[in-house]
């Protein structure tokens, strides 16, 4: 691949001059070249390479051979033409784009795959940060600790989401894991009832809430808590009773 990459460099500058002196353009001139494929389940491959002139889309590689793009200079063909010609060429852009591009792919999504999987749980807390002004209080959710990077940040107040939520750029901690900050500028008296909510692919769809004044706590948590405390309630009925009925026996016996 490396001697591959290497010829290539050498002779895609001498081609670009050549077309130049053909088409008698301006030299040197600008292109852009977007190349690449995408793998889906199933083993199954897409790929593209795309040519720019200047900025405009101008040919592509479709199958086995150069096609224009609609709408493309007519100079373009004379381009394709050329290109074409060259057979050894062309099974090489074939062979790269089928078989190479996928197996990279599948290799780099292998080696990584540890990594693309890793979820580690944000904490969150709250603070106040310096008074926006009088009678203000500016109201800061740090979320610290989460991979990998995507995060949902909002204040909240019930479900309806605070529009003022400022959120600062997400950093990475020592650690390999990422912190964000969401702030927000509230009248004093309105603080009350509001809470940050943070969504995370981590939390398995389980919100981390927390309330302003109060302590966090997440919608499955609390779930948990309520039907902890039914189990031990039913456990200590089932307790009583059993108990009762044993010493009747031996008031009996």
């Amino acid at each position: 691949m490396q001697h591959l990459y290497l010829g290539f460099r050498s002779s895609f500058t001498k081609d670009i001059r050549k077309f130049a002196q053909m088409l008698r353009f301006k030299y040197p001139m600008e292109l852009q070249l977007s190349v690449g494929c995408e793998v889906h389940p199933g083993n199954i491959s897409e790929h593209f390479l795309h040519v720019a002139y200047q900025g405009e889309h101008i040919l592509s590689f479709q199958g086995t051979a150069w096609e224009p793009v609609l709408q493309a200079p007519q100079w373009v063909d004379l381009v394709i033409k050329d290109l074409n010609q060259d057979k050894g060429t062309r099974k090489t852009v074939q062979w790269l784009l089928n078989d190479i591009c996928p197996e990279y792919v599948n290799d780099v999504l292998e080696t990584g795959k540890s990594e693309l999987e890793k979820q580690v749980k944000p904490e969150a807390w709250l603070s106040s940060g310096p008074s926006p002004g009088p009678g203000r209080l500016l109201l800061v959710c740090h979320v610290s600790g989460f991979y990998p990077k995507p995060v949902w940040v909002m204040w909240m107040r019930g479900d309806q989401e605070q529009q003022g939520t400022q959120r600062g750029d997400i950093l990475p901690n020592g650690d390999e894991t990422w912190y964000l900050r969401a702030t927000l500028d509230v009248a004093a008296g309105e603080a009350a009832g509001l809470a940050c909510r943070v969504k995370h692919s981590s939390l398995g769809g389980q919100d981390l809430v927390l309330y302003w004044g109060g302590s966090h706590t997440s919608v499955g948590l609390v779930i948990l808590v309520v039907l902890a405390c039914l189990v031990l309630l039913f456990v200590l009925i089932l307790g009583f009773y059993w108990i009762r009925r044993h010493r009747s026996y031996e008031d009996i016996l």
